[in-house]
């Protein structure tokens, strides 16, 4: 009983601690590491510091790989930028000594860059009447064009500059409207919430051409978060779901573009992830979520569409890193330093084809993963079993299929970072704007924050992709059955054939 009572405590003052270290400590997953050319010091279990993981500083064997450049901008500017010219003369143009004038022998020139802050006009659009003055056959007039909102006091080329500034670049709306007021512009914030909520009307089935594109490849990448929607009957907020869905060969030169889709939900339950990936069939890589565990097994009971789970080595990682932080345990330390040796691999083998891949994760990576589970078989017979070392332990082992997923396929990544970066930009737009207003609020976010982010992953501005983009469809140049055609990869390759 004591020793249990014991185990209990451990257990209980490492949840206190890792609560605290949440509230008030770095969220960083790095370990403290000690230069080795330093004098060494007594620090106990972290003494025998581990090989450096993915998001680790190198150590001295590791210093084979090339050192990050420093991020100093020296050099000439990008040469596609427009110049203008500051002639600077001297004061006096003779000669101090002989009075005669005094002839160009050469200049220096030097270059900085400038900026030309954002300005508003108005767009006046002018359509002449004409009417014939031998006959009264009526007056001709050319029709107005189309806008995207009857009505609307707003351009495309607006409207694509607020989306953008709010889900790109995270700026809220509130203080969008501050900057118009700055300029002299009264625009209430709801109006502005009115623009944002017809371009998402508009673009929502370039929305869904995006999702089902994500959703037709073989590998796809899921996870969610939170998204607050107001509920005025409680007098709170309700916490719904935001599910990403993400793309992205670009580690093993696929040919499939990066893109993501977010959806937005009440709910987290199994049922909903079944509802949003019932037409896909493939890998789907993930954390250790119940509810996509729930829905591979259905599919396995169907055999309808088969789907495969392939884990997150990272996640199984960062449970042990929390070990280490909170307990100092040289045991989860050194499962650390092993999972790193994992990630060096990887880090030397990231852009090369499938085949290659494959082969050097069998040759190298499989017995590492082999010697892992050994060793956490060990050290899970000579724990207690309420320790946050076992808990780890017990996570990593009953997810050990889809964490060695990767071994067997070249296109599998070891982790589901990719779908975990796409999450950031949601979490700092999320953090400016706290919430939505209701569940039309939800599905214009995800839908407007999966087309500006695509576009962001495909290497575009997003502002000019969107202003192109809207007026293209709201103007009808771009049919309903021509839509792919406006996707982030295909509008590239459109944009590199004009300029050729």
């Amino acid at each position: 009983m004591v020793r249990a009572l014991d185990a209990e405590n451990a257990d209980l003052k490492a949840e206190v601690d890792y609560l605290k270290r949440l509230i008030h400590g770095a969220r960083s997953e790095k370990l403290a590491t000690i230069d080795p050319v330093q004098t060494s010091l007594d620090l106990g279990d972290l003494s025998d510091i581990p090989v450096a993981a993915n998001d680790d500083r190198p150590q001295n064997h590791l210093r084979h790989i090339s050192r990050r450049s420093s991020g100093r901008n020296i050099g000439a500017l990008p040469k596609h930028l427009p110049r203008y010219d500051v002639v600077i003369e001297p004061e006096c143009q003779t000669c101090s000594c002989c009075a005669g004038e005094l002839h160009r022998v050469g200049e220096t020139t030097s270059e900085a860059l400038d900026i030309v802050p954002a300005i508003l006009r108005v767009k006046r659009t002018i359509r002449p009447r004409y009417a014939c003055r031998a006959c009264t056959t009526g007056v001709t007039q050319a029709p107005a064009p189309v806008r995207f909102m009857d009505g609307g006091m707003a351009t495309t080329a607006l409207a694509a500059h607020i989306v953008t500034s709010k889900f790109a670049w995270h700026l809220p709306l509130y203080r969008q409207a501050q900057i118009f007021a700055g300029h002299g512009i009264a625009l209430d914030r709801g109006t502005l919430g009115s623009w944002v909520t017809r371009v998402a009307w508009w673009l929502e089935p370039l929305y869904d051409r995006l999702l089902a594109f994500i959703r037709s490849q073989p590998r796809v990448f899921s996870d969610e978060t939170r998204l607050p929607r107001l509920d005025p009957g409680r007098k709170r907020t309700k916490v719904c779901q935001l599910w990403a869905q993400a793309v992205d060969d670009r580690p093993w030169n696929g040919p499939a573009p990066p893109a993501v889709g977010y959806i937005f939900s009440e709910s987290r339950s199994a049922r909903e992830a079944e509802r949003q990936l019932a037409s896909f069939n493939g890998i789907l890589q993930v954390d250790g979520y119940a509810a996509y565990k729930t829905l591979a097994k259905r599919r396995g009971k169907s055999n309808a569409r088969p789907l495969r789970l392939a884990f997150c080595l990272a996640h199984a990682r960062r449970k042990f890193v929390e070990v280490v932080k909170l307990t100092g345990s040289s045991d989860a330390l050194e499962i650390v330093s092993i999972l790193a040796e994992v990630y060096l691999i990887e880090q030397q083998i990231r852009g090369e084809s499938a085949e290659e891949r494959y082969h050097a994760r069998q040759s190298r990576s499989a017995a590492i993963m082999r010697s892992l589970k050994a060793h956490l078989l060990d050290l899970k017979a000579d724990i207690s079993t309420q320790s946050a070392l076992a808990k780890a332990i017990n996570y990593t082992l009953k997810h050990w299929t889809g964490l060695t997923a990767f071994l067997d396929d070249g296109t599998i990544e070891v982790d589901s970072n990719v779908v975990e970066r796409s999450m950031k930009s949601v979490a700092l737009t999320r953090k400016n704007s706290m919430f939505v207003g209701n569940a039309r609020g939800g599905e214009t976010f995800a839908i407007l924050a999966s087309l500006v982010n695509s576009a962001k992953l495909n290497g575009l501005d997003p502002q000019t992709w969107l202003a192109d983009v809207l007026e293209r469809i709201v103007s009808g140049r771009t049919t309903i059955n021509q839509l792919d055609t406006l996707l982030p990869w295909n509008w590239s390759a459109e944009q590199v054939r004009q300029a050729a």
